[in-house]
């Protein structure tokens, strides 16, 4: 990216590979192990949202295999989601959670949602989810107000305003169980977490740089959680609560 005098947002690093450097090697993921077990509601609904002005915002179509995977690996029943946008990560968790499972789906954009939502009736997954047109960190809030929800939730997925990550995970690991699971999305930013020089970055893409430099720090040294973080869709960190 050096030697050129381009502003770089955010948008222009999310096509084609991902965080590899091989288009053809992210390809052949896809192709190999991601696309043949996609659901044909979520293959339907990623390419609805391809068409959406916002389309990139979209969850990375290799994260869902990991999330689902999780989901079942901790037998989750209650959670929560913080960012929906068209709902393809939702879709995902809705899909993965037992007939009885339960998740609190929250974002301020509720148009948005309902671009996914025939998707959900057309899997038979909608009662699974209780959507909340809201900023998140109120709701949460709410949330902690009942002593009964401290520690009741099995996971949790943030995607949503970066700059209150560190916000939500205070909340979030009241929430969830010892055990349970939190996953953040977009942690790696691009790649550019790793640069040195950030001066080819539009103003927007080195806030949240910071915004990332920050929360990885606070992540990898919070006792309170043990952490992965993935090189999968734009950065995936996984903390599941210990104490």
């Amino acid at each position: 990216m050096e030697g050129t005098s381009k502003k770089l947002g955010v948008f222009d690093f999310k096509a084609g590979a991902g965080l590899l450097q091989s288009k053809e090697l992210y390809q052949y993921i896809l192709n190999t192990s991601v696309y043949p077990n996609e659901a044909e509601v979520l293959k339907d609904l990623r390419e609805i949202t391809a068409s959406h002005p916002e389309g990139m915002m979209i969850c990375a179509a290799d994260e869902g295999p990991v999330m689902s995977l999780l989901l079942k690996l901790v037998n989750a029943k209650k959670t929560i989601e913080i960012g929906v946008f068209t709902g393809y990560s939702l879709l995902v968790t809705a899909l993965s959670l037992p007939e009885d499972g339960n998740v609190i789906a929250i974002d301020p954009n509720r148009s948005s949602f309902e671009i996914g939502l025939p998707f959900f009736r057309r899997a038979a997954v909608e009662h699974k989810v209780e959507f909340i047109e809201s900023v998140g960190l109120p709701v949460l809030d709410k949330l902690l107000e009942e002593p009964k929800n401290e520690g009741s939730f099995d996971y949790a997925f943030v995607d949503a305003d970066k700059s209150n990550y560190a916000n939500y995970h205070e909340r979030l690991v009241k929430l969830v169980k010892v055990g349970g699971l939190i996953l953040y999305d977009n942690t790696l930013w691009s790649g550019t977490v790793a640069w040195e020089d950030d001066s080819t970055l539009d103003d927007e893409m080195v806030h949240e740089r910071s915004v990332f430099l920050e929360l990885n720090k606070k992540l990898a040294s919070d006792s309170r959680i043990q952490i992965s973080q993935l090189p999968i869709g734009d950065g995936l960190t996984i903390c599941m609560r210990l104490c």
